[in-house]
């Protein structure tokens, strides 16, 4: 189970990867539809959700050291280890636009990874159980923040969330150049088969990344413009 070598050979859309994708989406709708009964769970969502992220991002370096495997390039410095940074920071301190950022980066780009994984494990490998937890955990604390907390996004923000990402990937950019690492997918794809590997290469390659990454941002504005809408439209009509 936390062995190197052994339990590879993941297989994409395989039985056991289209079940853990259904029972992320299944545990997403559960949140939803039972939303209004969950508030008196609301603590122990929230801490679970808290104590699953970090357990994610501290396990995972663990075993890196324990197996002899960690370099450089294992620095949380990911897309996703700054939407787990957030998140954990969020859960402590209330931020609205720390939330912002969060909503564009941790919505739909983990639900992407899961559905084309950079992964090399089978389960019940630990890294295929951290993978998809982590993976998992992120998008459903977008959700818990929006259910429980109140959370929303203006328009604007999908602009200005986009800028920021981009501030934010200038300096991880030339810290690639730097280490040789690959922070952010900015220095090449992934080296298993996923979305990126579609985007070409050269320059070609980051107009790809930051089209795909504004494509993204609007997409995923658009349930919660529909769902401010909604509760508008409520407030008006009492």
């Amino acid at each position: 189970m936390f062995s190197v070598t052994g339990m590879q050979g993941f297989e994409m859309f395989s039985l056991m990867h289209l079940v853990t994708l259904i029972l992320f989406f299944f545990t997403a709708w559960w949140l939803v539809y039972y939303r209004q009964v969950l508030r008196a769970y609301q603590k122990i969502i929230k801490w679970s959700l808290f104590g699953a992220l970090l357990a994610c991002e501290v396990t995972h370096h663990i075993w890196l050291v324990l197996t002899h495997q960690w370099d450089v390039a294992d620095l949380p410095l990911q897309l996703c280890s700054l939407s787990t940074f957030i998140a954990l920071y969020l859960f402590l301190k209330p931020n609205k636009k720390a939330f912002w950022l969060l909503y564009f980066i941790g919505a739909i780009p983990p639900i992407l990874s899961m559905v084309t994984p950079d992964m090399l494990y089978q389960f019940p490998h630990y890294r295929y159980i951290k993978y998809f937890l982590h993976h998992s955990a992120i998008p459903l604390a977008v959700l818990y923040f929006i259910l429980f907390e109140g959370y929303r996004v203006p328009k604007n923000a999908v602009l200005t969330g986009f800028l920021t990402l981009n501030v934010i990937a200038v300096p991880v950019f030339f810290l690639n150049r730097l280490l040789g690492t690959n922070f952010f997918y900015l220095a090449s794809p992934t080296e298993t088969k996923t979305l990126l590997s579609f985007f070409g290469n050269g320059v070609w390659y980051y107009v790809t990344l930051e089209a795909a990454a504004l494509l993204v941002f609007f997409i995923t504005y658009l349930p919660m413009h529909y769902m401010q809408a909604a509760e508008q439209k409520r407030v008006r009509g009492k």
